[in-house]
């Protein structure tokens, strides 16, 4: 059942080390550390993703800053009780790093495979240019009864077809793992810069539909 549940949820990044290892949690005598990695994107902008490492796989006591690494794991949440509310909490869990000399232009450095079921409406919507947008939150199911809870964002065509997905649908999904800045108003006079996590998806299918929709 571990294989199974391992494969729908695969993902695989390259990019350099931006900050030092932070403790996170332990689990049965093992310790787990949080360290940033930024992502190169083709518009020559970039992507920081937060990587969850065990200090069995890597010396956490370590500065790798502006080292070049391989990541591969999953995309894991949970939730995470702040001002009153609980806030979902994304980041790549590390099952395998390989340090690299350099990421090749023809490889793909971000890239990320999800087959769940869609627990939300799908929101879409048009932004004032006219381009269509959807926005999914997908259930990928771990062992033991556990889920992970995905955002997934999809654009043009995938855009329309996910918005005719129901609540239980089960959806696979191709992307991207991407992060996006935001401001969050604290109070009337205080705004806080945050950074939100989704997947940009490239292309997407359902169990009725054999073919995936490709992104315009």
């Amino acid at each position: 059942m571990t294989d199974k549940v391992i494969e729908n949820n695969q993902v695989t990044i390259m990019g350099k080390i931006a900050s030092e290892f932070f403790y996170s949690h332990e689990i049965y005598g093992e310790g787990f550390y949080m360290v940033d990695v930024e992502v190169e994107r083709l518009s020559d902008s970039t992507d920081l993703i937060p990587v969850m490492v065990s200090e069995r796989l890597l010396d956490v006591n370590q500065d790798y800053t502006g080292q070049l690494i391989s990541v591969s794991g999953q995309f894991r949440s949970y939730n995470r009780h702040e001002e009153k509310k609980n806030k979902l909490v994304l980041s790549v869990f590390a099952r395998e790093i390989e340090f690299i000399d350099q990421v090749d232009e023809n490889t793909k450095s971000n890239q990320i495979f999800l087959d769940g079921f869609i627990c939300k409406e799908p929101i879409y919507r048009k932004t004032p240019l006219g381009r269509e947008i959807a926005d999914l939150l997908l259930a990928v199911n771990r062992p033991y009864g556990k889920s992970d809870y995905i955002p997934c964002i999809c654009w043009g065509r995938n855009a329309r077809f996910a918005s005719t997905f129901q609540v239980g649908d089960r959806c696979i999904v191709w992307g991207r793992i991407q992060s996006r800045e935001y401001m969050k108003k604290i109070s009337e006079e205080e705004l806080e810069k945050r950074v939100a996590y989704e997947v940009s998806v490239s292309k997407l299918e359902t169990e009725i539909c054999k073919n995936p929709v490709p992104v315009l």
